[in-house]
């Protein structure tokens, strides 16, 4: 019998794009939502939003641009017309928070502009950037979530790719429509010290994305001791988002109610 996400101090959350690959999209929103669990997807423009509005399962986060990144002034402007665009199309499903990244992601995530050194101007940009957003955001009643991403394994180029960037950035823009997606995937690649990147992290983080590495897939198929992260995050009061955005290593299910124990704390 599937366990449901009813004895977490976290609101618990799924990946629509990363589970239940073998049914149809609709079915697998059914799937996540049946199991008390908030849903999550990525590219909204190939969504039929209205079908999805029909289901009465809200989209709690979802991709927040099209095109554009936070330092090209001939991508800016692309950035945030298409940021405005996914706050009305967030506005359809019931969503919350869209997520952004450092730069523009093109086929496979890897950058449309790899970046290998980002420079003090392209910090200064990307902060009033971040900034246009958080105005976005307040007239859009959502918050924007700018995601860590690991450089060695999945997303060679991208600037603003760790924790401590995506902090610097997003504190110094100071706004509660701009926080951090702590992705504690991208960070244990990219940086180790997942707990203290939390307890450093904890007054700007909108949400907390999980999967074990090596492999992306689900607790306890990796090096990750994701049930003492979340004793932690227990511990420090968090009680926001903790969202499984990882491939099930075997049964969609089994990988959910593995997910759901762990983090059941």
């Amino acid at each position: 019998m599937s366990i449901k996400a009813n004895n977490s101090p976290f609101r618990l959350a799924a990946c629509s794009e990363m589970i239940f690959q073998d049914i149809p999209f609709m079915e697998r929103l059914e799937k996540i939502a049946g199991r008390g669990l908030e849903v999550e997807m990525w590219d909204w423009t190939n969504k039929d939003l209205d079908v999805i509005a029909g289901t009465g399962i809200p989209i709690s986060s979802m991709t927040g641009y099209v095109s554009g990144n936070l330092t090209d002034k001939d991508e800016i402007p692309n950035l945030l017309e298409s940021a405005k665009r996914s706050v009305e199309a967030a506005h359809v499903v019931g969503c919350t928070r869209l997520v952004i990244h450092g730069t523009g992601l093109g086929e496979g995530g890897i950058p449309v502009k790899p970046v290998q050194v980002v420079t003090g101007a392209m910090w200064a940009q990307a902060a009033l950037t971040l900034n246009a957003l958080s105005k976005i955001g307040r007239d859009g009643d959502v918050m924007f979530t700018l995601e860590n991403l690991n450089l060695p394994v999945d997303h060679a180029g991208t600037p603003f790719n760790s924790p401590h960037d995506t902090l610097a950035l997003v504190s110094a823009v100071d706004s509660p429509n701009v926080r951090m997606n702590l992705d504690l995937y991208h960070a244990q690649i990219g940086d180790g010290q997942l707990i203290e990147t939390c307890r450093t992290s904890l007054p700007w983080i909108g949400e907390i994305q999980i999967a074990d590495a090596p492999g992306r897939c689900e607790p306890g198929t990796g090096e990750i001791n994701y049930r003492n992260v979340a004793l932690a995050l227990k511990d420090m009061g968090y009680t926001g988002v903790v969202a499984m955005e990882a491939f099930a290593s075997g049964d969609s299910d089994q990988a959910l109610d593995t997910f759901i124990e762990t983090f059941s704390v």
